[in-house]
């Protein structure tokens, strides 16, 4: 049901005009304004949203991503290397490991200069707590806008060989359509999105072969590809649970004889639509690599598909075997305190993931 309508182009990501409350004024002063206030494809709508996709869609072709492979393979071995130079074989997988080789990787293709990178780091890790208040809310995308203006302002006097220069100059050509709000939001969107999303599909996918050790050594054995192994982490831990927010253009009824009525908000829970019984079967909660149907919504589905699954999905396939080579002895540190989750509503990865690596 949930696949059936995020492809239903009576379903809008827009809240400026299909979402009454929000043109009331109502939930302007909470985190849900960093999700829906923003302008740019993610919340666009029908051509707005075609136009905005056309921009960035030719910066995440096949060739481009593959093209990534060796620097993601560098980035991969260095950080590795700073782990192995602890003296007591102990490591923070999230911090050492899992956040910054994507945010290394999304950093450089959007051109974002390395004094720039820990404020965006932040700010997105900011975007993402929603258990913020209103005011540390609009403080945050106020403090991105700020961030990101300066950005693009630094690439239209410097160009480089990057995707934030190659969106600025698109900006400034006559009749790009694009404005620049829309510009600076696209370069949050894929800040965040370039790589939160990455960095809990890595962590997901260690802690679940890390506390399934069977299937791991058959992974390990070259029983199983590692592509199965990010796939069924994409189903059974998804990086999003739960992404906001969509609203119904019209009444829309479902199979079952329920009605969304024009202008109710839908969550897609993406966590809950890769474990349905429904789809897979009673074992639908277990974690199982060689699961032969392994379909999942965890980059959306329809025109909102996320235009970065090819990248997360290269990212993890080198990061996950790299690490596992590197560490054939990795394991949850028992000594530390145990693994947390990341407090959002929206994200679903670890916060904190102590490991041995010995």
């Amino acid at each position: 049901m949930l696949k059936s309508l995020l492809a239903d182009d009576r379903v809008s990501k827009d809240a400026n005009q299909h979402w009454p409350v929000w043109q009331k004024g109502e939930f302007r002063e909470s985190w849900i304004n960093t999700w829906v206030g923003v302008s740019n494809m993610f919340t666009a709508y029908g051509a707005d949203h075609r136009r905005l996709r056309r921009l960035v869609s030719p910066a995440f072709t096949k060739r481009r991503i593959d093209a990534l492979r060796p620097r993601i393979e560098e980035i991969a071995s260095t950080l590795l290397d700073g782990m192995a130079a602890d003296p007591d074989g102990r490591a923070e997988l999230r911090a050492d490991f899992a956040h910054p080789l994507p945010m290394l990787v999304i950093c450089e293709l959007l051109g974002v200069p390395e004094e720039r990178r820990a404020d965006s780091a932040r700010l997105v890790s900011e975007i993402f707590d929603t258990t913020a208040t209103g005011e540390q809310a609009l403080a945050t995308l106020t403090e991105a806008h700020r961030l990101l203006t300066g950005l693009v302002a630094a690439k239209r006097e410097c160009p480089g060989d990057d995707l934030t220069s190659a969106l600025t100059a698109t900006r400034d050509e006559e009749g790009s359509g694009l404005t620049e709000t829309e510009l600076v939001d696209t370069v949050l969107l894929l800040i965040g999105a370039g790589h939160e999303t990455t960095v809990n599909l890595i962590g997901n996918a260690v802690h679940a072969l890390l506390t399934h050790p069977g299937q791991l050594a058959r992974v390990r054995a070259g029983e199983v590809p590692w592509s199965d192994v990010v796939e069924e982490t994409l189903r059974w831990s998804p990086p999003i649970a739960n992404l906001p927010l969509r609203f119904a253009v019209e009444d829309i009824e479902l199979p079952d004889g329920v009605t969304i009525a024009r202008g109710d908000a839908i969550l897609a829970t993406y966590a809950a639509a890769g474990r349905d019984p429904q789809r897979h079967g009673a074992d639908a909660d277990g974690f199982d690599v060689s699961r032969p149907d392994k379909e999942h919504l965890a980059f959306g589905h329809g025109v909102h598909f996320c235009v970065g699954a090819m990248l997360a999905r290269l990212e993890a396939s080198v990061a996950l075997p790299a690490l596992f080579e590197r560490f054939p002895g990795l394991r949850v540190d028992d000594t530390a305190e145990p693994p947390t989750r990341f407090g959002s509503f929206v994200a679903n990865g670890f916060g904190s993931f102590p490991v041995r690596l010995y």
